[in-house]
């Protein structure tokens, strides 16, 4: 039996060494005993590197999977990644067969980790302590696998400046500003309880809580239970999830009684997602509060951030050209973006749109259901899939769905289409003018609609 010591748990360069050197000697993957220094009773120490062998030509996919595995709690990993590579080897098409009962476990694997990286990053909470170097923040978390030294990189990013400890049950990691090393684990005791902003955090958690939007089903699946007890918010949770249908019932009326101006300032303060961090302004509708037509777009671009007004910039100087080829007066219409805020890339003094993801447009579809309950138009044109998903509560492909009129709630009629950024980014020429022109005709059915309504 060949024995394989590896430096840590999820040590990818370790096993990289290694099985060069077992698939170079032909040892199959049966023969052999994978273990971790400082486990199985192994004395702690420097690994004893494995001699040299050749690299392995192997598909940039099985290394994605790979990177993923090692890192599961199975301690059957590495032999099955040991089979995968040697299989690989004669079959190059071998992690396209889902069918495989390899393939189908080790991808399996890969998913579970990557969930398991994904709920660190959302559920760790750091406690300050003051010691003599000044603030230190330690967090205690309880990872499913071996996941710590694969996260450690994004809290490195994210907390540069600080002095952080992240402890876990197998191993603990700290960064003292300059260099990240890795412990011995540890237990949950050994974390402060609470720490002075504890309460403003716990406050903050209870004023984002969005009674309209629960969905028990799914915030549990989100946010398992047994996360909760490093969770400082989940003690209010019972609470919140109670107290919820009189709350939304509350906010049901406010709306109702709301007017337009406003539901617009209250809308300024709005910071329930992080894209009002970076944006100038909230960018709300604008319109007459009895419209017919409403149409939605995506989001604020530069200039709407700057100048706080939606469509001001080249898209919308697009969509004042098309309207008024439609036959249709903007200052009749009301337009709106399904997301409030500017979500951008800065690279150097540009900001670059990106497009908001289904989360930001679920959490602010809030005030868009408002503006629709205010201004109750007959017909909603969708400007892109964005807005489409916003309204249709699912993802839209609109080259599939543009141009015929859909079903909205409260007896409304949708229409989708491009959305007028698209327009511009179409090289000129006649592809661009065929379509403008079908933009127009789009437009233009949404003014038949509403005629007809």
């Amino acid at each position: 039996m060949e024995r394989v010591v590896l430096a840590h748990p999820a040590d990818l360069d370790g096993f990289r060494q290694a099985v060069r050197r077992l698939v170079a000697r032909r040892i199959p993957p049966a023969a052999v005993q994978w273990e971790v220094e400082g486990e199985a009773g192994l004395p702690l120490g420097e690994p004893v590197p494995p001699a040299e062998a050749p690299a392995l030509r192997v598909p940039r996919r099985f290394a994605d999977l790979a990177e993923k595995v090692v890192c599961h709690a199975d301690p059957s990993r590495f032999v099955l990644l040991h089979e995968a590579l040697v299989r690989v080897q004669n079959e190059r098409h071998l992690l396209d067969d889902r069918a495989d009962p390899l393939v189908d476990r080790l991808e399996a694997m890969a998913k579970a980790v990557g969930r398991d990286l994904h709920k660190m990053r959302a559920f760790v909470r750091f406690r300050e302590l003051e010691d003599d170097d000044g603030p230190h923040f330690i967090a205690f978390f309880e990872p499913a696998h071996h996941i710590l030294r694969a996260n450690a990189g994004f809290f490195v990013r994210r907390f540069a400046s600080q002095r952080w400890t992240i402890l876990t049950p197998r191993e603990s990691a700290h960064w003292d500003g300059q260099v990240l090393h890795f412990g011995p684990g540890a237990a949950r005791g050994e974390v402060p309880s609470e720490d002075a902003l504890e309460p403003l955090w716990t406050t903050y958690f209870r004023a984002i809580f969005n009674p309209a939007r629960l969905k028990p089903a799914a915030m549990r699946a989100e946010m398992p239970k047994k996360y909760w007890a490093n969770l400082p918010e989940a003690a209010h949770i019972p609470a919140l999830v109670a107290g919820a249908p009189a709350r939304v019932a509350r906010m049901l009326e406010a709306g109702r009684a709301a007017t337009l101006a406003r539901l617009a300032e209250t809308a300024r303060d709005c910071t329930l997602c992080p894209l009002h961090e970076a944006a100038t302004q909230t960018v709300f509708g604008e319109g007459p509060a009895d419209a017919r037509l409403m149409l939605v777009g995506e989001q604020p671009g530069d200039q709407e951030d700057l100048q706080g007004r939606p469509f001001v910039g080249p898209a919308g100087q697009l969509l004042d050209r098309a309207l008024r080829a439609a036959g249709i007066d903007r200052p009749q219409v009301y337009i709106t973006n399904a997301v409030k805020h500017f979500k951008f890339m800065a690279i150097g003094k540009r900001r670059l749109h990106q497009s908001p993801d289904a989360r930001e447009i679920e959490t602010c579809r809030w005030w868009l259901e408002q503006e629709l309950e205010l201004v109750r138009p007959a017909v909603v044109v969708m400007l892109g899939a964005s807005a489409g998903r916003a309204l249709l509560g699912r993802a839209v492909v609109v080259a599939r769905e543009r141009g015929r009129p859909l079903s909205l709630s409260g007896g409304r009629r949708g229409l989708l289409t491009v959305h007028p950024s698209y327009l511009l980014r179409i090289e000129p020429g006649p592809r661009a003018e065929t379509e403008y022109a079908r933009f127009v005709r789009d437009l233009e059915l949404a003014r038949r609609l509403t005629e007809a309504a």
